[in-house]
């Protein structure tokens, strides 16, 4: 991934900025939004493993903590936990986020390339309060798109994405190399 530039700032390191977007995220409910730190690759791990369950894909998932762990720490990826307080913490959201540049916008996104809620705690608004962070997160770092996959049977996200104002974009389809394919396109005759 290029490097952002300083606009695109870890948030930890906005400082001022940061903390008044933390205690807006927070509620009487005692939901709050934390950001993920590299140690929290295995709990981000187990996050991404629950979605891939869910969208029976756990097969495809084949990043390791390390591998979160290097992208948590370059600044490469980034990731937050909605978090209820009760007699013990518990850890029931996870959204794993990084910077686009698309040309043909010619301005900053952000990409959510994993979310999930613990079933259980669907429909109680935590989603939206995770997706509204985004948004926040989005103006502060002057976005002009937040972008986002789902699987076509999923027809309780696709409302809750409607819901939200989001945009289906029907008319393109997405395309991708994996590393061999990468790797054997590289390797080939032009």
């Amino acid at each position: 991934m290029a490097d952002m530039g300083k606009e695109w700032m870890n948030m930890k390191d906005m400082g001022k900025e940061w903390m008044n977007m933390k205690d807006m995220n927070r509620d009487d409910q005692g939901f709050t939004i934390k950001q993920a730190e590299p140690k929290d690759a295995p709990l981000a791990l187990e996050f991404i493993r629950k979605l891939g369950v869910y969208q029976k894909m756990l097969d495809k998932v084949v990043a390791t903590e390390q591998d979160l762990r290097a992208l948590l720490t370059s600044g490469a990826g980034e990731a937050i936990f909605g978090v209820l307080a009760g007699e013990e913490e518990e850890v029931v959201a996870f959204l794993y986020y990084y910077p686009i540049a698309p040309g043909i916008l010619g301005k900053k996104g952000i990409y959510i390339d994993v979310f999930y809620v613990e079933e259980h705690y669907r429909s109680m608004g935590l989603g939206k309060k995770m997706m509204r962070y985004m948004a926040q997160l989005a103006c502060m770092r002057d976005c002009e798109r937040l972008e986002w996959v789902c699987l076509n049977w999923n027809e309780s996200a696709i409302d809750f994405y409607k819901k939200l104002g989001g945009d289906a974009m029907d008319m393109m389809t997405t395309y991708r190399l994996a590393a061999d394919k990468i790797q054997e396109l590289a390797d080939s005759e032009a």
